[in-house]
């Protein structure tokens, strides 16, 4: 059974993270950690995420319960992301990564890190969401040209990264589905004259408001028609339960760095 530490474990995701690992019979929920000087430090895991008292006590900081776990769940902030994984790389244990906003120089490090471990690292890992990936590449491959690609993505007012990493990694997919590069071809924002459109663009455009889960539409634009495709999180669970499962399956894999692809079997990124 593989023994899992949960990073953030006082936070909205990780809250649930932990809920979802005790769901798991694969895996043992053995602690969950937030920063030194957190008010939830010394209370229990599942009393602060409303899942039942578990005896286990919020540590203060990684270090202090690593030797414990096999692998660490992390959904916090991509700056702690990348000093948890160093932490993690250092004592051999696994990782699995759902923290957006990391750049591609955070990416290239998570790689060099990940001779020496197991990392899965995706930007959503709802089930639901990696469909999605896959479905518009192969529709950006049937469309072609013809049709203008959008995306919008909604999320709530707390969130501190745009576009979110789903929304990226949707365009990325369409942008591979017709044979694109986004970072050459991404329009992020729009405002006063800026004349039509350009074949070659995939917008992505941002709401942030309220309460929002999570919210990606997927536009393709043609003459006289449009489709569109949207997934709708009506809650965190399907992001943790995701998260839960990427955990179990990194026992006995060889190091590296993986996504949810490979955990769901949906092929090559």
């Amino acid at each position: 059974m593989t023994k899992v530490i949960v990073a953030g474990a006082a936070g909205r995701m990780g809250r649930r993270i932990g809920y979802m690992v005790t769901q798991n019979s694969d895996l043992h929920l053995v602690g969950g950690f937030e920063q030194e000087g957190s008010p939830f430090v010394g209370q229990d895991m599942g009393d602060v995420g409303g899942y039942g008292n578990q005896g286990i006590p919020i540590a203060a900081g990684l270090e202090s319960i690593i030797d414990q776990g096999d692998v660490i769940i992390d959904f916090t902030f991509h700056e702690a992301t990348m000093k948890f994984a160093k932490i993690a790389a250092a004592h051999k244990k696994a990782m699995v990564i759902g923290t957006t906003g990391l750049s591609q120089e955070n990416l290239a490090d998570l790689k060099v890190l990940a001779k020496d471990i197991v990392i899965v690292q995706a930007p959503n890992m709802a089930v639901g969401v990696n469909v999605l990936f896959k479905i518009t590449q192969k529709v950006a491959e049937i469309l072609g040209n013809d049709y203008d690609i959008e995306i919008v993505e909604a999320h709530h007012r707390m969130k501190k990264d745009a576009p979110s990493g789903t929304a990226l990694k949707l365009g990325e997919m369409a942008a591979l589905g017709v044979g694109r590069d986004l970072q050459k071809v991404g329009v992020y924002e729009r405002n006063g004259i800026i004349g039509e459109r350009t074949d070659d663009e995939i917008g992505i455009q941002t709401i942030r408001g309220g309460d929002i889960v999570g919210e990606h539409t997927v536009y393709f634009a043609g003459p006289g028609e449009r489709i569109e495709l949207t997934h709708r999180a009506h809650n965190r669970d399907n992001f943790a339960r995701g998260a839960a499962v990427a955990a179990a399956w990194v026992s006995g894999k060889a190091n590296g760095m993986y996504s949810m692809f490979d955990v769901l079997g949906l092929g090559d990124v």
